[in-house]
């Protein structure tokens, strides 16, 4: 028996990257393949102490890890020192796996290593260097890439400084007529309240410029017909999305917290299309009186709510008597084609929201008083006018059924994930 397909993938230690890549991992299990999926120490920790023993057990997907360079009791959210730290710590350890991996058995060596572009170059290095075919992967939409291929024009340009990508001028950054403009203080690295955060941000979204260039494909988690502007302008992108947990049965080792299965049974005794969802992702944290803000808000609308706090101890404090006067009408939760409130933190996030906003019209941004602070009542008024607006609800579900035909069979993202099935198992 010849030597079977065995992919290797190896993801960013957050939310947002864990959960796609995953999907994917077991969209391509589902195809006979092996795959061993590589987490941080920290994160696998986090990943295994919510998976259901049954999952474990029948899981298709070798889940394994390494360490990222920090003690388990160090501070992950200053994420600066995160990304200097697997840089470098985590080339060693991932090439002594390989070759682990590729010395116990023959039939089941690494055959191609996918990896989170976000990781930066390393990955793909290691593998380049071991002989395997390696491939990045975009957990993030189309616009970002081709905006981050535009760095190099923003630089001559005089737009941001080529050492941290911090703006030399207040402009609007364009790249293409139809992708939304962004200003020059909301890029995807802009930090402004952390100028080492933001210099290793610009460092490694720049190293990405490098890997597509000499990437076959660039697997990204988005559809063609979503943005199709984007796509045109990287020649080797392969959408293969989205990537859905609906896409597969039974458990996906991605949660990093419980589910809490209350929120189901909660949801069905509300009214149809009822409910403000709130969640702020793995990283986001407000202060004080802006998560005051948020709530007093929530219950200024009189809306039926589900608010996902995290349980990792990085939430502030609910105002006094908060939880009892909402209990009717809230649920708060510490896990867990609609139209969307944006409220963008960090990364890709400022341009989804330009997208979401002004080019798919499904959802609004919240404006900031001169303070950069978000009343009680603007995030009153925006919620109001979303769940009110027939044509952001028409535009949601249009692109929702667009979503559908890209992974149903015939579709854009189906061929294309098809036709990187096939290039791997031969």
């Amino acid at each position: 028996m010849g030597m079977q397909p065995h992919v290797l993938m190896i993801t960013s230690p957050g939310q947002g990257h864990v959960a796609p890549l995953m999907k994917f991992a077991h969209r391509i299990a589902n195809n006979g393949i092996k795959v061993t999926f590589v987490n941080s120490d920290f994160i696998h920790g986090k990943v295994v102490a919510v998976l259901p023993d049954e999952a474990a057990a029948r899981g298709r997907i070798r889940l394994v890890s390494i360490p990222d360079g920090l003690d388990p009791g160090e501070e992950r959210r200053d994420i600066a020192k995160l990304m200097e730290s697997i840089e470098r710590v985590m080339p060693g350890h991932f090439k002594d796996l390989i070759e682990k991996v590729n010395s116990s058995n023959d039939n089941e060596q690494i055959t191609c290593v996918i990896a989170d572009i976000t990781l930066g170059r390393w990955p793909m290095e290691v593998a380049e260097k071991m002989g395997i075919q390696w491939v990045p992967f975009c957990p993030f939409g189309p616009g970002i890439l081709a905006l981050l291929l535009h760095i190099p024009k923003i630089i001559e340009a005089r737009i941001v400084n080529s050492t941290d990508g911090s703006p030399l001028n207040d402009e609007l950054v364009c790249v293409s007529k139809e992708i939304p403009v962004l200003n020059s203080n909301r890029l995807p690295w802009s930090c402004p309240d952390d100028a080492r955060l933001q210099a290793t941000t610009f460092r490694m979204l720049f190293t990405t410029v490098q890997i597509m260039d000499f990437s076959k494909w660039v697997l990204c988690n988005s559809f063609y017909e979503l943005d199709s502007i984007s796509c045109e302008l990287i020649p080797n992108i392969l959408p293969i999305g989205p990537l859905l947990a609906s896409n597969h049965l039974g458990h996906y080792a991605a949660n990093f917290w419980p589910e809490d299965s209350t929120s189901i049974t909660w949801l069905h005794q509300q009214p149809a299309a009822s409910v403000v969802y709130v969640a702020f992702g793995s990283y986001a944290i407000l202060t004080q009186p802006q998560f005051n803000e948020l709530a007093l808000g929530l219950e200024l609308v009189g809306r039926p709510f589900l608010w996902v706090v995290r349980s990792d101890g990085s939430a502030a404090e609910f105002p006094d008597g908060f939880i009892q006067r909402v209990a009717e009408k809230g649920k708060i939760v510490s896990s867990t084609g609609v139209p969307i409130l944006c409220w963008p933190y960090y990364g890709d996030q400022f341009l989804n929201q330009s997208y979401i906003s002004n080019k798919w019209k499904v959802g609004l941004g919240l404006d900031p008083d001169e303070n950069g602070f978000i009343s009680r009542h603007e995030i009153k008024e925006k919620i109001e006018e979303l769940v009110l607006d027939d044509g952001i609800k028409a535009n949601s579900m249009m692109l929702k059924e667009m979503a559908r035909k890209s992974v149903s069979e015939g579709g854009s993202s189906y061929n294309n994930f098809r036709a990187f099935i096939e290039a791997i198992k031969h």
